[in-house]
């Protein structure tokens, strides 16, 4: 075997792992015993909501409504509308306070160090939540069971707020399939959850641990604070019944710009993955070794690709590689067809599915302008006004 065949043979593993890995880590946590720590009781812990808006306000009002709504009573909400008009932004509840800069942040952890330095008590713990989101009622009541387990950190789930498009509905499929074998799937395997940018929550000691001496421009704050969490061998835990229903892109330029940014934001900080594996090994810690395995896999669209690149030259070349291939799509396809059926998915979303190709010829086109992707913008565009009793409503029928 020469040189070129081996290497061949190694670039091939290093691809398609990333199609069995999930089923792998599935299968895994079948094994795996809860080992959660013990739930204790606790007072209602004092919780900072932060809400973050940058140029656009439109569904703020929406968002507040839904919070001043929760089954819970000890919180406040926190506002920073970065370069935003805020004339219009009533409230009457002395829970909301706004909060306008005087110079423009531009970036999500500006925005949650100016609301913390502006709290009007000491908080136990914040959550963070987007301007377009909408929280379930009892949002905080199942976020505060993590953190009576002992949990320091807490990712909830960010379902669909609106499926009312294709892009919408596939968008969605592909966040399920992350929720599932990144959040649920992860954290019970033995892992930790990754942060999905909101519906989170920390105790604010540990957010300010993490984050405090750093100033993070451009999207993937997220990113570097998971790698931090986990990093302190902190595991971050999941939980599917704190909701909060997150707008889905509905067109093609809406998508490209996101998932652009999202793209360049994986090429600059998949490298925690080699740190946190190293930890893993050094200290025996399979919470840091598996996630940096996690932190390490390309976005989905990328590995897809390279697969099937992978599977076309094979059926020129080799048989036995071919087979092995076409049995590894198999096992993706598989995985992601549990995702969804474990997740109670909507069939508007099953239905979507035979666009993916389209879906996928816009992520190739994000990845071409991934490298400005920063510069070009820097919050998604969002366009889905609706409250949280329709969404409830709708998800009930």
């Amino acid at each position: 075997m020469t040189v070129i065949e081996i290497i061949w043979i190694l670039l091939q593993v290093l691809i398609g792992y990333n199609l069995v890995l999930p089923v792998c880590i599935y299968l895994l946590s079948l094994l795996k015993k809860s080992n959660a720590a013990l739930s204790h009781e606790e007072q209602e812990a004092d919780y900072a909501i932060i809400i973050t808006a940058y140029e656009q306000v439109t569904h703020i009002p929406a968002a507040v409504n839904s919070l001043l709504a929760l089954n819970y009573s000890n919180y406040l909400i926190y506002i920073v509308a970065d370069k935003c008009d805020v004339s219009k932004l009533h409230f009457d509840d002395s829970r909301v306070i706004i909060l306008r800069p005087e110079t423009t942040l531009a970036s999500n952890t500006r925005s949650h160090f100016y609301a913390i330095n502006n709290f009007k008590r000491q908080h136990d713990r914040l959550t963070i939540i987007d301007s377009d989101n909408l929280a379930h009622p009892d949002y905080l009541c199942e976020l505060n069971k993590c953190f009576n387990r002992g949990y320091l950190a807490v990712q909830g789930i960010r379902e669909a707020k609106n499926l009312d498009t294709t892009y919408a509905c596939l968008d969605a499929a592909r966040d399920i399939y992350y929720h599932f074998y990144d959040g649920r799937i992860l954290f019970k395997a033995g892992s930790s959850a990754t942060l999905a940018g909101s519906g989170m929550a920390f105790t604010v000691a540990l957010y300010r641990e993490c984050l405090e001496h750093l100033d993070i421009t451009g999207a993937g704050f997220d990113k570097i604070l998971q790698s931090a969490i986990v990093g302190r061998n902190i595991r971050i835990a999941f939980t599917g019944k704190a909701i909060v229903y997150d707008e889905k892109t509905t067109n093609p330029h809406q998508l490209v710009n996101q998932r652009s940014r999202w793209i360049n934001t994986w090429f600059r900080y998949f490298k925690f993955g080699f740190t946190l594996i190293g930890k893993g090994i050094s200290k025996g810690s399979f919470n840091q070794f598996l996630f940096g395995l996690i932190l390490l896999r390309p976005p989905l669209f990328i590995f897809l690709l390279l697969s099937v690149i992978c599977l076309l030259i094979n059926a020129f070349m080799s048989t036995t590689a071919l087979i092995l291939w076409t049995a590894g799509f198999a096992v993706f396809i598989g995985g992601f067809y549990l995702a969804l059926t474990k997740s109670d998915t909507d069939k508007r979303v099953y239905q979507s599915l035979i666009n993916i190709p389209r879906f996928m010829f816009y992520q190739v086109l994000s990845l071409l302008k991934a490298r400005g992707a920063n510069k070009r913008s820097v919050a998604t565009q969002h366009y889905h006004v609706g409250t949280i009793d329709q969404i409830i409503k709708s998800d009930e029928n």
